[in-house]
């Protein structure tokens, strides 16, 4: 199966303004738990969630509006890319425990960063959810219908 010039530039471009609203969303949910678990002292879970529900709500927005430009069923595409973002925030949360407790990050510090452990898995952990996010969304929620 042979793929044009013209479906790998498409896929070329998604890929790069994916790869622009994730830097969006990585900025709203890495400042999020660090306010919140770094300055406040939320637990990392809770903290964690509040940083990914205001990062889903961006995603959402602009994935379907500017990276994957679809005009189907609203409801439909929300309800599948919530679900895509259960499934993927339980790979990200299952690869954070093994960080956290199966690698000892957890306790780790800097003299700068109190919680840096929990920081730096906080950053691993999102590059899993974003791969595995991307394919979901990409082949499910905003699929092009033929």
């Amino acid at each position: 199966m042979k793929v044009s010039k013209q479906a790998t530039k498409t896929t070329a471009i998604q890929l790069l303004k994916y790869g622009v609203i994730g830097a969006s969303n990585t900025i709203i949910t890495a400042i999020t738990f660090y306010v919140l678990n770094t300055i406040l002292s939320v637990p990392y879970v809770p903290a964690n969630a509040a940083g990914y529900i205001l990062g889903v709500v961006n995603s959402f927005v602009w994935n379907r509006t500017w990276v994957f430009k679809t005009k189907q069923n609203l409801k439909r595409e929300a309800l599948l890319f919530v679900i895509g973002f259960l499934v993927c925030y339980g790979l990200q949360m299952a690869v954070s425990g093994v960080l956290l407790e199966g690698c000892g990050l957890k306790t780790y510090t800097l003299e700068w960063i109190p919680n840096a452990g929990q920081n730096i898995v906080m950053l691993i952990s999102m590059v899993v959810y974003t791969i595995a996010n991307y394919i979901y969304n990409r082949t499910i929620t905003f699929r092009a219908k033929k």
